[in-house]
């Protein structure tokens, strides 16, 4: 029994000892490359910061109304605030590419999707604690307009903890988001232009293409079957997109669907933009796999 133990122990300490880049040896390199570059400092602070900012603004320009309701106010921080983390994304998964530090790294460590991992967990780790505190800000932002018109706010009321929640989840799913498209494009200003339309540009593309046929009214109202049929295609379209899924994760429940839209809810958007991300990274371990790096 002792030498069944004593073999165990040493199979142990050799496994704990032995040399070559172990997954939570990656962990620890890609933490540590992440953290000690200035930028992702500054993107997370500039992102807290203009979180906060455009709450602030968006609240107070909505407390003259006699129908205030401060809460509806809470993701408007994001509207901006959502670029920083995307910017965040591309440049951890470009950057190596860029400078040409890959080719350490893949020497060092020579199975890709382990490091590929290693790299979309540092990143969602920061890039949580960075959701966590501009969802905070945005809080925080509500709070002068709420106290110039002396209204009690309940976070934990209806529709209020899925909002904060989304809030969250969309600024780490667009900082994966943009990770994968830097590291399948390997090159930050064609990477960087990508991520940027496909969740900001092209939503906003189809919103208007549709808008002049439903005019601000139902599909109840649309004139032949046919501007019904663009209307749903164009709809489905948007919240298809990875932009348009994203925002719907911060849209309450009880709003409803876009008119001539699926009625995805937040977690139906969610789970489409959850899809883009893991096809965008299954299609970056991919080509790290079978392409040679250059």
């Amino acid at each position: 029994m002792s030498a069944t133990s004593t073999t165990l122990g040493t199979a142990r300490a050799a496994a704990a000892t032995r040399p070559g880049p172990t997954f939570a040896r990656l962990m620890t390199a890609e933490w540590t490359k992440l953290t000690s570059l200035r930028s992702p400092w500054w993107v997370a602070g500039v992102t807290v910061a203009v979180a906060a900012l455009i709450t602030y603004l968006s609240a107070q320009a909505s407390s003259g109304d006699p129908g205030f309701q401060p809460l509806d106010s809470l993701p408007s921080g994001l509207i901006l605030a959502q670029v920083g983390p995307l910017v965040l994304g591309v440049l951890a998964g470009a950057g190596e590419f860029r400078t040409g530090a890959f080719r350490t790294t893949f020497t060092l460590a020579p199975r890709r999707w382990p490091v590929l991992a290693a790299q979309a967990l540092s990143l969602t780790a920061f890039a949580l604690a960075t959701a966590v505190l501009a969802t905070a800000a945005c809080v925080v932002g509500l709070m002068p307009a709420v106290a110039s018109r002396d209204i009690t706010v309940d976070l934990t009321a209806g529709d209020t903890p899925g909002v904060l929640l989304g809030m969250v989840l969309l600024l780490v799913g667009l900082a994966l988001f943009g990770f994968a498209v830097g590291v399948l494009l390997r090159r930050t200003v064609p990477a960087m232009l990508t991520a940027l339309f496909l969740v900001l540009i092209l939503p906003i593309v189809l919103m208007m293409a549709s808008e002049p046929m439903v005019g601000g009214a139902d599909t109840a109202s649309l004139s032949s079957p046919d501007q019904v049929e663009q209307v749903g295609v164009l709809g489905t379209l948007v919240v298809a997109s990875p932009g348009g899924a994203a925002q719907l994760m911060t849209t309450p429940a009880s709003f409803g669907p876009m008119p001539g839209s699926p009625d995805l809810g937040p977690v139906g958007g969610g789970l489409v933009f959850g899809a883009w991300i893991l096809v965008l990274l299954v299609a970056a371990a991919v080509r790290l796999r079978t392409r040679d790096v250059r």
